[in-house]
């Protein structure tokens, strides 16, 4: 055990960079790409200000106020961010047809390229996470690019800045279980550091500093991501075909959701995202956007470009740039690297929250990271497309918060004009020669017209293509999961517009947010959980709705939708949340996807190794981890190798220094381990017991040399159960 390799070997200063030769002087542009850019957001302009004429022409009819303003100001915004989702579901939809050449996967023939000189790392930056679903899901992706015969230009790597000493000691146990059944020693890497600084970008940029040199490219995977052999190949050839390029992004698939709502989002995912994508990738080009994972990078130039800075000022604007990957790919950009999204390539996977509650718990980590980007989109040097992504993202959670002022003022508008008595003056439209309520009809139909056009463009490219049709379990019940979903999201987006409102509130009065780990699992909201929740947008949707109805009866119907998502939230969030009402669904045939009914090897390979089981600790009480490693020959010999080999990293020598610690202070540890019991340490002492080998070796020969009565009771029942098992 001793002998256990836990990282390559450190490049030396001889090592040369696995880098091309080439030099970019400035960034290709693709024929007739300033062209694309200019008719898309033409015409999302021109619809915009189109509608928004209309609408200003409906408010002058009754004369103009200050209200009146705000109100238009905050329809222009929204309905501009409406027509972009709507042309890019418009522009993917005609491409799709028609077909496009300008895309990373058909610019240049790259299935004949050879990868023989490359290598290549692919890493799986975690933290606190489902260990044996990420090992599981390393292993398929494993075998699946095992199966190609390029394994050997692949190097996989578990980068973990767990702070729990139980997932310590498990993600440990379960690498070396991988490696063992993969027979992969020397091919996938664990390590672990000390400190989580800089977190997840900090872990990836912690990696590349010591290793980087060794790999031309990278691909990063997130904890629960799973990507097919061919398509890892496949990255690395177009990389090696297009030598100016330094990313490209996958569209990954959501897949393995059994809840209703992770059912309804998963269908959203592959049904939608076709023509959004195709739309998207029509302006950008080679100016896209990186998502954070399951991507190919150039290892030089990401090292030489995304070094990211500290933003001035405090918490949470200033400091660490929490949403990392549109930052990283606008610096690649700026420095003249290409970034494309290989959005027709399949292969790529992961997995979503499985309920509302952990869904918003995910969008407020985001919206911080969003919002941080404030700080960046007016920086020197970006590109003006980099720009948009940046103030694209921003505006994804400024929506929520916009659109409830929207209806505020609306209702206030209402309500004033109820509360004064007074009888409006109109005046005929400039533009339609209709009443007033034709008039505001008209309104709500292009609104709405334009909010479900992509649905129905979806469905009209899912009606064109018989294989697709077969994928998505057929046309009328793919139609009816459509209904279905729209359903829901109506009942959703109010939902949305309360947490994002909030988010956005408590990061401008400074209140940061945690980045902690992502709620994955499907078990299912409780009743409790859910009141706990929801119990204030139950009771918004209800005093809203009570006062709509009071006020101005004629327009509580039409505001009815906003606020019957608040009321239902309660058994809204329960019931999506059941993974019975998912399998129903399912073995109804709704929601159905294409990696369902004819699922890609990998994802039946995780499936089956998840469902097995197999792996799983013996002992899960609330300190296994550092019984096990202290009382199991096994495990407690692979935690000290791995320590032993850390040895040779430059911050294991800082360790104690940061922790404040002498090795007396953490053998007195150890002695109080032995003779109190494993209850008696709190998380930090057993995170600093867990770093020094030296004590850990210890620890394990006094726990079987000792008599029983210097040991404290706990341990002599650990001692008997292990004997047993």
């Amino acid at each position: 055990m001793a002998a256990i390799v836990t990282e390559p070997q450190r490049p030396s200063a001889d090592t040369p960079k696995p880098s091309s030769s080439y030099q970019i002087d400035s960034l290709r542009h693709p024929a007739q790409h300033g062209w694309r850019v200019f008719i898309f957001f033409s015409s999302v302009i021109l619809l915009t200000g189109f509608v928004s004429l209309l609408f200003a022409d409906l408010l002058w009819r009754t004369g103009w106020s200050p209200s009146r303003t705000v109100l238009l100001v905050l329809f222009i915004i929204l309905f501009l961010l409406m027509a972009v989702g709507c042309m890019q579901a418009l522009f993917g939809f005609a491409i799709r047809i028609v077909g496009d050449s300008q895309r990373i996967t058909q610019l240049t023939e790259y299935k004949s390229r050879n990868i023989g000189s490359t290598s290549t790392a692919i890493v799986f930056p975690i933290y606190n996470e489902d260990v044996i679903r990420v090992c599981e899901g390393l292993r398929a992706t494993y075998e699946s690019l095992e199966k190609t015969g390029n394994i050997e230009h692949f190097d996989f790597f578990i980068l973990s800045d767990s702070t729990n000493p139980d997932k310590w000691v498990e993600e440990e146990r379960q690498w070396f279980k991988l490696v063992r059944d993969l027979d992969a020693l020397g091919r996938i890497y664990y390590r672990r550091r000390f400190f989580n600084d800089g977190k997840k970008c900090g872990n990836v940029r912690d990696f590349l500093s010591s290793w980087g040199r060794r790999y031309r490219y990278f691909v990063v995977g997130d904890a629960d991501s799973v990507m097919r052999g061919e398509t890892l190949v496949d990255l690395v050839k177009m990389m090696e075909a297009h030598p100016h390029v330094g990313l490209i992004q996958t569209v990954p698939a959501l897949i393995n959701a059994t809840s209703l709502f992770g059912r309804m989002q998963q269908f959203a995912n592959r049904f939608y995202a076709p023509i959004f994508i195709t739309g998207l990738n029509y302006w950008a080009q080679n100016f896209g956007n990186y998502w954070g994972h399951n991507a190919i990078i150039r290892t030089e130039p990401f090292m030489q470009s995304c070094d990211l800075p500290q933003l001035p000022g405090r918490k949470p604007f200033g400091g660490q740039i929490l949403s990392h990957d549109f930052v990283e790919a606008a610096l690649m950009l700026k420095d003249n690297w290409e970034v494309w999204m290989a959005y027709d390539l399949e292969g790529s996977y992961e997995e979503a929250p499985q309920g509302l509650i952990e869904n918003a718990q995910r969008d407020r980590r985001w919206c911080q990271g969003n919002l941080q980007h404030t700080m960046v989109v007016f920086a020197r040097g970006l590109y003006f497309i980099s720009r948009l992504h940046l103030l694209l993202g921003i505006f994804g959670y400024l929506a929520g918060p916009l659109w409830l002022a929207f209806l505020i003022t609306f209702n206030w508008m209402r309500w004033r004009h109820k509360l004064t008595g007074l009888t409006d003056i109109t005046t005929p439209a400039h533009w339609l020669q209709v009443s007033g309520t034709v008039h505001a009809l008209i309104v709500f139909i292009i609104c709405m017209s334009v909010l479900m056009l992509p649905k129905f463009l979806a469905i009209i490219d899912l009606a064109l293509d018989k294989k697709r049709r077969e994928e998505f379990s057929g046309l009328p019940r793919t139609v009816a999961s459509v209904i279905t979903e729209t359903a829901f999201s109506t009942l959703h987006a109010p939902l949305q517009m309360l947490w994002h409102t909030k988010f956005v509130i408590t990061n401008l009065l400074g209140i940061s947010v945690g980045w902690g780990t992502q709620q994955r699992a499907a078990d299912g909201t409780t009743w409790l959980y859910a009141i706990q929740r929801h119990w204030g947008h139950t009771l918004i949707g209800l005093a809203w709705g009570l006062t709509v109805l009071q006020m101005d009866p004629a327009s509580f119907w039409w505001f009815f939708p906003v606020v019957a998502g608040m009321m239902l939230s309660i058994p809204l969030s329960v019931f999506t949340s059941r993974t019975a009402w998912g399998t129903r669904a399912r073995e109804a045939g709704f929601f159905l996807t294409p990696e369902e009914t004819t699922p890609p090897p990998e994802i039946v390979s995780l499936r089956k190794h998840l469902a097995s089981g197999d792996g799983e600790l013996t002992a899960q009480t609330k300190h296994f981890g550092v019984i096990q490693a202290v009382i199991d020959p096994y495990i407690n010999a692979i935690h000290v190798s791995l320590l032993r080999e850390k040895r040779f990293s430059p911050h294991y020598t800082e360790t104690f220094k940061r922790l404040n610690m002498s090795r007396n202070d953490v053998h007195a540890l150890g002695e109080k381990l032995l003779t109190k019991g494993p209850g008696t340490l709190n998380a930090d002492e057993e995170l600093m017991l867990l770093c020094d080998a030296e004590t850990m070796s210890w620890a394990h020969q006094q726990v079987w040399l000792r008599p029983d009565k210097t040991l404290a009771a706990a341990w002599l029942s650990e001692i008997r159960a292990f004997s047993q098992g």
